[in-house]
């Protein structure tokens, strides 16, 4: 079987050589685009693989990459690259169709993960995956004020903005936030605001 293809967007060059280097060693084929824009244009059908975008890029940025390929008929699956502070980007883009997002500087293992996770789903956001229906069922054992924090917490907001809005303290925030993770048993942030976009909560 030919390995996946995974087309990687970003325009610092010291990170396309790390993250082709560790796709390469893990059996992928890559190519490299320091661009949005050269990758809509070297794109020919047929195509296959999916796309690994940054989403902070000067000119076109990730979210307006992705919206250029789906009007283009591309239907690749897309995980977008984040840096700190971009979960309201990263959620929008989920929210147009994206896979996944994964949080820089990620590990090598989470970015295997999303990359192999996205290329079994295709261009689906699988609503229909078990795991997904379990954490649905987790998210209807919350308390209001817990839906209220993970509301927040899916839009970017800080433990302080969160307090701010709620009228408690960035502590109590905290504490909320705990629960919020020890009920929906997600790993962390990034999983927790991936699944709450799926299921539509967000």
């Amino acid at each position: 079987m030919a390995p996946a293809l995974v087309h990687v967007v970003d325009d610092d060059p010291a990170m396309r050589d790390s993250v082709a280097f560790l796709l390469d060693t893990a059996g992928f084929e890559v190519r490299l685009y320091e661009a949005g824009a050269i990758l809509l244009k070297r794109l020919a059908p047929p195509v296959s693989g999916c796309i690994l975008t940054d989403i902070r890029m000067p000119g076109l940025d990730g979210l307006e990459l992705f919206r250029r390929l789906r009007s283009a008929g591309h239907t690749l699956p897309v995980v977008m690259m984040t840096g700190h502070g971009d979960v309201p980007l990263a959620v929008e883009a989920m929210k147009l169709g994206a896979c996944d997002f994964i949080e820089k500087p990620f590990g090598g293992e989470a970015l295997l993960q999303a990359l192999h996770s996205a290329l079994e789903r295709g261009g689906h956001n699988g609503t229909s995956d078990p795991s997904l229906q379990e954490f649905v069922r987790r998210l209807l054992t919350l308390s209001e004020r817990e839906r209220q924090v993970l509301d927040h917490l899916v839009a970017g907001g800080t433990s302080k903005e969160i307090g701010r809005m709620l009228d408690i303290s960035p502590r109590t925030v905290e504490i909320y936030r705990a629960k919020v993770m020890a009920k929906t048993r997600a790993g962390n942030l990034q999983e927790l605001v991936r699944w709450a976009v799926l299921a539509g909560f967000a």
